[in-house]
């Protein structure tokens, strides 16, 4: 048995530039993650606490990306876009782990920069090798209730009638709207998990840079606080537009033309953010840059 992902077909004359902007961006985003991945890895002055948590975002962003795009590819230049019910549950479990993990891990690099701006002298002794790899190990293990309970309890189930999802991958939204039995329980389990996974580590994260921001304003030198500002300004955009998109396209009620809008914000956080993090995080600051010409050079 197969649903149907209508994908982006209500823009037809538009599949070819589609299909050409994504692939940048997927190639982008495949390239900019890995680099990060083996430039934090290969030079010795990036084995950080906050290196270490940024070669996890970009492992989960690679993950991410190839949990979808790939297919959203494929299925731009084919008329028909199937996929069965055991790739589509299948690839909702891997991206509602992902998305947990990753606002877990955010939450994570949020306190790491809390602790090294508010609290230096401490920073050491609370991220330590062992802190930190527990706390990684924590935020992949969190996400694997929230996957395996919400895609088994959605995929129990019965779909009668049409099988065509109005989205351009498998994801809880379009999937409950073809549901044709009560799903109040669930949608106020979706409910919980929106806030649980999204929008407590948001908050987490605000409060965290609210304090950073505090800290910045005392600092003596005024060129240190503009990098200072330049930077957690940047990081805040990143993690506001991930968690905003992810959050509105899981709480917002169903209305005429939102599947549309729907798709356009998943394709923010599905797409643009895990193509924007690596240059954010990683790949404009100095250290990185330098680590990045000694690693080429050597090859």
């Amino acid at each position: 048995t197969y649903f149907t992902l209508q994908g982006f077909s209500h823009l037809a004359a538009l599949q070819v530039f589609l299909f050409v902007g994504i692939l940048f961006m997927f190639l982008i985003t495949m390239t900019g993650n890995f680099l990060i991945i083996i430039v934090a890895t290969a030079d010795p002055t990036l084995h950080t606490p906050m290196y270490y948590f940024l070669k996890n975002l970009a492992f989960i962003e690679i993950c991410f990306t190839a949990d979808i795009v790939p297919k959203l590819l494929v299925d731009l230049l084919l008329e028909r876009k199937v996929i069965s019910f055991s790739a589509c549950a299948l690839q909702l479990s891997f991206v509602i782990l992902l998305l947990s993990c990753e606002c877990f891990l955010l939450t994570a690099m949020a306190y790491d920069r809390y602790l090294a701006v508010c609290h230096p002298l401490h920073y050491a002794v609370r991220m330590s090798r062992r802190v930190c790899l527990h706390m990684v190990l924590t935020c992949w293990i969190a996400g694997i209730p929230f996957s395996i309970g919400l895609t088994s309890w959605l995929f129990s189930f019965p779909f009668c009638g049409s099988k065509d999802i109005d989205h351009f991958f498998c994801d809880i939204a379009p999937l409950l709207d073809l549901a044709c039995s009560d799903t109040y329980l669930f949608k106020l389990l979706l409910l919980l998990a929106t806030f649980v996974i999204i929008l407590i580590p948001f908050a987490l994260i605000a409060a965290s840079y609210i304090q950073i921001t505090h800290t910045i304003l005392q600092m003596p030198s005024a060129e240190g606080r503009r990098k200072a500002f330049s930077t957690c300004a940047a990081h805040l955009v990143a993690v506001t537009l991930f968690c905003c998109t992810a959050g509105l396209v899981h709480l917002k009620p169903k209305f005429s033309l939102w599947a549309n809008s729907r798709k356009l914000m998943a394709l923010s956080y599905t797409v643009m953010t895990p193509m924007l993090n690596p240059i954010i995080y990683s790949l404009q600051n100095k250290e990185v840059k330098l680590a990045l010409r000694k690693t080429l050079g050597r090859r």
